[in-house]
């Protein structure tokens, strides 16, 4: 096997010359005791891991510990026979690249020359991130390798040379194999295709997929060949993404899971879609959605029953449970849902997944099917934080067909991932709202266990839980989501957008049709007999609901200085199919206000259940958000796969 060299971040520290100093974030954890950047005195016992680590190892041990590495990682090894009681760094350096077969790259130390018979050796692992300097112009060559400096070394290769495995993959982990030149993109999206194939359409048949990208695979090998021509785009180049079927695609069809839109394609992209594209990723397929996002139980009349691929007779939670369920079973990278009520964050939450909703007005909801556009937003769904910064970066930003988008201009930071803070929780104040942990009935208490051991966590973590009382909160309570208002209008909007195409061009030619979900019957036929918005009733719920919201979240949190509010984003875990499905109240909170929040696996009840939990923060503080949420993802690692789906 060849290693391409790589330039990605690897592994927690730098390898140098009896000096470990600590990268930046994205590696696999060391030791504490490799982590010591000076030796203590002699006379304290407790550094004595420390001294051992400088202490010099032969070229045997040396030959040694890479074959235990290479054998962990199930790759070849063949090393030449070194011999001698210590080993330079120049030598662990020819050895390492001869091994490696480590592609060319230029070096710059000083004290490295061109000439030498290890100069490129030198470059190669300097490029791969196996093995720096001990400054930017310093190699020192006849350094001898520590304990310490073969420990890294071992970490550093193994994560260099280990298989790529899809299941549970990163963005990042797919960069770097491809990068390294373990996968291609037209690999990593046939791997997907499999998977879907295996568990979605047969098997334990999940049904979280509407329609696959048949030009998936030649967009792969197209962006394979830009690869290897100039490099990559960006994180997002040839990742393959599912997108809740109510974002327009040009490519398929864009359906709201309704029978009445099966065949209709729109002209254009929806702003985000095209974005992600833009970033190179891949749209591999449409994921399943609650017929025009109307519930949270995620069945539709084109689409039928979405699983919960943790408990396959339990919902996967909705609006966007498909995208939930498909991105719990590994069959994509990350993917894109909407949120009105609750349809990014309830899947979200029962699919132990990571959900942002952002900011009203952060990324634009030209070209989704809108429910309720004074509530609508289209956010990233993902296995990690850091997978859903990543296409958060690729989703935001003005768009002159979305004027709520106006309000984010100079507000976008320049890359969410720069908030991946392992430490984010320490000195941070959440705040933490008896009245949003309910236990009166066993489903809540089930929830509410997970969330109050999770806010143990959150102070083990380095935050302050402050006892807080949301202001008004049953005032609040008491106003009505806006989809039973604003849908109607804002549906023939876009279906007269969609011109001659449109298979449909009103609510009312729909449900004259009887080509939709049966069961939404009456909510359509009400939401149908609206003659209008100039109302009253409806003024009053749009301007007061939004005043009261907002002056009450912000008080509360200048009153406490809180960074952020946490609770269950659903007070009771996904349901059995059949038997109804409630969420509560709180995820109101967030499109009531417009604020955004982010939620993230807490755990799981005693019947194995997800639990996520919910942290609110203040407009276009997303950052703030996915510190927080990042800090303490990365200080529990609640996430699970589904066993169903190995």
């Amino acid at each position: 096997m060849t290693y391409h060299g790589s330039i990605l971040k690897k592994g927690g520290a730098l390898l140098l010359a009896g000096t470990v100093v600590t990268a930046a974030w994205g590696g696999t954890a060391l030791p504490t005791a490799f982590a010591a950047t000076s030796a203590a005195p002699s006379n304290q016992t407790s550094t004595a891991p420390a001294l051992a680590g400088k202490a010099p190892v032969n070229a045997a041990s040396f030959v040694q510990a890479m074959e235990e590495t290479a054998a962990l990682a199930g790759v070849p090894f063949t090393m030449d026979q070194l011999s001698g009681a210590t080993i330079s760094r120049k030598d662990a350096a020819l050895a390492l690249h001869q091994w490696l077969q480590l592609d060319a790259a230029p070096q710059s130390f000083k004290d490295v020359p061109d000439r030498s018979e290890y100069a490129s050796a030198v470059g190669a692992l300097n490029a791969a991130g196996l093995m720096k300097g001990y400054t930017d112009s310093l190699f020192l060559p006849n350094a001898v390798l520590t304990a310490s400096d073969v420990s890294i070394l071992k970490d550093r290769i193994y994560n260099y040379i280990k298989p790529f495995v899809l299941e549970e993959a990163t963005i990042m982990d797919m960069q770097t194999a491809m990068t390294q030149g373990k996968l291609t993109s037209k690999e990593l999206v046939q791997q997907y295709l499999d998977r879907i194939a295996k568990y979605d359409d047969q098997g334990v048949s999940i049904n979280a997929v509407l329609n696959l990208n048949p030009d998936a695979l030649k967009i792969a090998e197209q962006l394979d060949e830009e690869r290897a021509a100039q490099g990559p785009r960006g994180q997002l180049h040839g990742i393959p993404i599912l997108v809740k079927d109510n974002f327009d695609t040009k490519d398929m069809p864009t359906t709201a899971g309704c029978i009445c839109l099966k065949d209709s394609i729109p002209a254009h992209d929806a702003e985000q879609v095209k974005k992600l594209k833009a970033a190179g990723a891949i749209i591999l397929g449409k994921t399943n959605l609650h017929e025009f996002a109307f519930g949270i139980t995620t069945s539709s009349s084109l689409g039928g029953q979405t699983l919960n691929p943790y408990a396959l007779d339990h919902y996967p939670g909705g609006s966007s449970g498909g995208t939930g369920a498909a991105i719990a079973a590994n069959f994509a990278a990350a993917g894109m849902g909407t949120d009105t009520g609750g349809s990014i964050r309830i899947p979200s939450s029962f699919n132990s997944l990571v959900g942002i909703r952002p900011t009203i007005g952060l990324s634009s909801r030209e070209g989704i099917i809108p429910l309720a556009l004074t509530q609508d937003v289209g956010g990233p769904m993902a296995r990690t934080v850091s997978d859903a910064a990543i296409m958060l970066d690729a989703t935001v930003g003005y768009d002159k067909k979305d004027t709520a988008t106006a309000y984010a201009v100079g507000k976008i930071p320049s890359s969410y991932t720069d908030f991946l803070d392992i430490n984010g929780l320490k000195g941070a104040r959440i705040g933490v709202a008896p009245e949003l942990i309910p236990s009166t009935k066993a489903e809540e208490k089930a929830v509410a266990d997970v969330i109050n051991a999770a806010v143990e966590e959150l102070k083990s973590l380095g935050a302050t839980a402050v006892p807080i009382s949301i202001p008004n909160f049953a005032e609040i309570n008491k106003y009505p989501s806006l989809s039973g208002y604003e849908f109607k209008f804002q549906l023939n909007d876009y279906l007269d957008s969609l011109g001659d195409k449109a298979p449909y061009h009103s609510l009312s030619e729909i449900i004259a049709s009887g080509q939709f979900d049966k069961t939404q019957e009456q909510a359509m036929k009400a939401r149908d007999a609206r003659d209008t918005l100039e109302t009253s009733e409806y003024k009053d719920i749009v301007l007061k609901r939004t005043q009261i919201t907002r002056d009450s979240l912000l008080k509360v949190m200048a009153d406490n200085h809180l960074d952020a509010i946490i609770y269950p984003t659903s007070t009771q875990a996904a349901g059995v199919i059949g038997k109804g499905q409630t969420s509560g109240a709180n995820n109101r909170l967030s499109p009531f206000s417009g604020f955004p929040s982010i939620t993230v696996p807490a755990g799981f009840t005693t019947d194995g259940l997800p639990v996520g939990m919910e942290f609110l923060g203040r407009a276009f503080d997303e950052g703030t958000l996915i510190k927080l949420a990042y800090s303490y993802e990365q200080g529990t690692h609640h996430r699970q796969a589904p066993k169903l789906t190995p």
